[in-house]
């Protein structure tokens, strides 16, 4: 990888929408509340890519999700972090566009 490439990292997609012809994608990180019990979903950044392009990461993360279940690093019906699934709530930040 080169040094001058910026790496991103992400909990997870807090929300995908398609508007005017290309697919946006919200990625978030969980951010524990001062209670230690909440996690706080915060957006930290955004990718937007044609709807082509969506397809082909689709079908790029499914053959890595296949791997990853043939080599019994994920299991289907099981939550990939527990402690969100199973223990802290999750609030979002997310705040309403004035339109």
């Amino acid at each position: 990888m080169n040094q001058e490439e910026p790496e991103f990292y992400a909990d997870g997609v807090g929300q995908i929408q398609f508007a005017a012809g290309m697919v946006r994608c919200n990625f978030i990180s969980l951010l524990p509340e001062k209670d230690g019990k909440t996690l706080t979903a915060k957006n930290r950044f955004h990718l937007v890519m044609p709807p082509q392009g969506l397809l082909n990461t689709f079908n790029s993360m499914q053959q890595l999700i296949d791997k990853l279940l043939e080599a019994g690093i994920l299991q289907r019906g099981k939550a990939p972090v527990k402690e969100v699934a199973a223990g802290p709530a999750v609030k979002s930040t997310k705040k309403a566009k004035k339109q």
